[in-house]
């Protein structure tokens, strides 16, 4: 029954898109359809085509092997504090419990590193230009925000500079696609956070994480086109436009900017985690202190903290992606403090709660991961808006004016990728790790 409720989500989330739409009159139904259909057509062969469930197996484990291997230089940086919960050394020391800021950030600048090495040789430039095309030819948008959009599958920011000599003349349709990709994703920079964070308790996390990837791309472009359609005619309408990329001398000097990159970003998340759950505690404490006096007056029972407040608005949307009612709250609280405090922490607290045993249904944990892979809070859109905004200081007024639509459509992007998986879930699959 709840796979039903998962596949009338898709389209309710579609409808409550159009709503909010700045021209409700306009709708491109070729996005819309092929969009669903490149979704669907994923979905299908993941969680019921055998030889895709075997690739998604064959990518996790895959993935999880060189989260094992890269751990080897902040193991020696950092000895048993690099240890993940109950494993030992090669001397027998054993770990010392989970610690973010040793085990996962340094995860960070090898993925960097990786990801320049990968960029170096051709290999990302040829599936980035691939899945691009794709996008292009079969849902008749401007190659630009399909290069973008299709950048975005495999990294975050840095998607923006794929296109830059496009940027200036872009429509603001096309900047609401741009940032809507960058905020409905991950980045592979932050893959291992998320996937050291849930592999204890959701051991084929990695592969959904890559899914989840995939799925939201088209996802991305689906909503945005819908809160934002076209009016204009893009420069780049139909084209096959080339990635724009500034290619190191050697292998070595990709490795070395990687790794300076993967510096500053891992940085960064440290600056918004302390900045972020600081100021958030911080409000918590007012509101729930006057909210305590409310309830108390009024005899409620209505949690006043951030967390509460932003699970009751998002209450409705996790019943509609699917989730059962008897852990829609608390999987609405998780979901809805993600657009404050980042997706680190919501992923954090999902495994709290899974963890605990609090939630009752297999299918709740499965659902809030798609929905909380991608970068659609608060913070994230001052980044996407201020780094593009660094490439087109001409074009900062128009990225200030999209930038709330597109978070918002990043969010649906976000909830309508965990209403396709959730459309295919079945309790028994390998694919959750059972």
């Amino acid at each position: 029954m709840y796979n039903f409720v998962s596949f009338a989500g898709i389209f309710i989330l579609m409808a409550f898109a159009w709503l909010v739409s700045s021209h409700r009159s306009i709708v491109n139904w070729r996005v819309i359809i092929w969009g669903l259909a490149l979704q669907i057509m994923f979905a299908l062969f993941i969680f019921i085509v055998p030889a895709g469930a075997q690739l998604f197996m064959f990518i996790n484990d895959a993935l999880v092997k060189v989260i094992d291997v890269a751990s080897s230089g902040t193991r020696f940086l950092f000895g048993r504090l690099a240890l993940p919960p109950g494993t030992t050394n090669e001397v027998g020391e054993e770990s010392l419990g989970f610690i973010f800021a040793v085990q996962v950030l340094p995860q960070i600048i090898f993925f960097a590193s990786l990801m320049a090495v990968l960029y170096y040789v051709g290999i990302m430039s040829w599936l980035v230009r691939m899945f691009a095309r794709v996008f292009t030819y079969l849902m008749k948008v401007s190659g630009a925000e399909s290069l973008c959009a299709s950048s975005n599958i495999f990294v975050g920011i840095e998607s923006a500079t794929t296109v830059r000599p496009y940027l200036e003349k872009m429509t603001k349709s096309e900047l609401c696609t741009i940032l809507t990709a960058g905020m409905a994703t991950i980045a592979s920079t932050v893959l291992a956070i998320y996937i050291l964070i849930l592999q204890k308790q959701f051991p084929t996390i990695a592969g959904h994480l890559v899914s989840a990837s995939f799925l939201s791309a088209p996802a991305a472009i689906i909503m945005s086109k819908l809160i934002m359609p076209e009016t204009a005619h893009p420069e780049t309408m139909g084209e096959d436009v080339s990635p724009y990329y500034e290619k190191e001398s050697s292998v070595i000097e990709a490795i070395i900017n990687g790794a300076n990159a993967g510096l500053k970003l891992a940085v960064g998340v440290v600056a918004l985690l302390v900045a972020f759950l600081g100021l958030v505690a911080l409000a918590d404490f007012i509101t729930a202190g006057a909210g305590a006096k409310v309830n108390d007056l009024m005899g409620l029972h209505i949690d006043w903290s951030l967390k509460g407040l932003l699970g009751y608005v998002f209450y409705p949307f996790t019943i509609i992606i699917g989730v059962p009612p008897a852990d829609a709250f608390e999987i609405s609280k998780v979901i809805g403090e993600r657009a404050i405090v980042t997706e680190t922490k919501s992923y954090m607290d999902l495994a709290v709660l899974m963890d605990k045993g609090v939630l009752k249904d297999p299918r709740s944990a499965f659902l809030a991961t798609y929905a909380l892979c991608g970068f659609a809070h608060i913070a994230s859109l001052a980044i996407f808006v201020g780094g593009i905004a660094a490439l087109v200081p001409s074009r900062t007024a128009d990225l200030s004016e999209v930038g709330p639509r597109a978070l918002l459509a990043a969010t649906l992007a976000c909830l309508m990728t965990a209403a396709v998986a959730g459309t295919f879930f079945s309790g028994g699959s390998i694919l959750l790790g059972q």
